[in-house]
């Protein structure tokens, strides 16, 4: 079974991030850039597949600029056995995203497909139902358990009443949740070995996919500061306040 595996370039979850001046879009120069901390899972997923004997290859795909490619040295690092970078300078919508995923599916015909259930800097949480939709394959989202039986794969997920679990037939996809596994580290032999292995690379036109952009960025902006607290002397004062100040009695 070959498992293809979408990951993202975005800044790194332990960075503070900063709007540019102009209010245009966050300020990506000079900081720290990562794999999207739920792609991390996806791949985790992926290897835990083959090394179970579900999965034969696991293919990782980025779409973005020739920076993209130390991610996808890093998926590598980690165990997967190749990689594609889908070269744009631009930064496609999740529509576009999905169209350009379902390409490589279409030249790819992998078994299963999983991706980070959302990426922390859009979160917009919309590739993985686009793509299932444009591929016409079952979808498993929010999967906090993956286990896979023959042609068919049993996604655990999380919802409001607690957990569910749903049948799919393969070819499937899958996105993953925080509490699925605990994505490994790489070794440095396996860094080094990472070097070596291919790493293809192509651009939207070759695939035949148009990702013009379908929304316009008015502004970006931070978020409001939150006000100073107060200390009050007595609940009647605190709700003397809550009426008066707060509005929320």
């Amino acid at each position: 079974m070959k498992v293809l595996v979408a990951i993202k370039r975005v800044v790194d979850a332990n960075v503070k991030v900063r709007v540019k001046a102009d209010n245009t879009a966050v300020e990506l120069a000079n900081v720290k850039m990562a794999i999207n901390p739920f792609c991390e899972i996806a791949i985790e997923e992926a290897l835990r597949l083959r090394e179970k004997g579900h999965a034969t290859e696991v293919l990782v795909v980025s779409i973005g600029p020739d920076a993209c490619q130390e991610q996808l040295r890093t998926a590598l690092a980690l165990g997967a056995d190749r990689a594609l970078q889908i070269q744009t300078d631009e930064t496609p919508e999740s529509l576009a995203v999905a169209k350009l995923l379902n390409a490589v599916v279409e030249r790819e015909q992998p078994q299963m497909v999983i991706l980070g259930k959302q990426s922390i800097d859009g979160d917009n949480n919309q590739t993985g139902q686009m793509l299932a939709a444009l591929a016409n394959m079952p979808q498993g989202t929010f999967a906090s358990e993956v286990n896979v039986d023959g042609d068919k794969v049993y996604v655990t997920r999380e919802i409001d009443g607690g957990l569910q679990t749903v049948s799919l037939s393969l070819p499937a996809i899958v996105t993953t949740d925080l509490r699925l596994n605990e994505p490994r580290y790489a070794s440095l032999p396996n860094i080094m070995k990472a070097k070596r292995k291919p790493l293809e690379s192509m651009t939207p036109d070759e695939l035949g996919i148009d990702i013009s952009p379908r929304l316009t960025t008015l502004a970006v902006n931070n978020p409001p500061e939150r006000a100073a607290g107060v200390k009050v002397a007595s609940v009647s004062e605190l709700v003397e306040k809550l009426k008066t100040e707060a509005g929320v009695l």
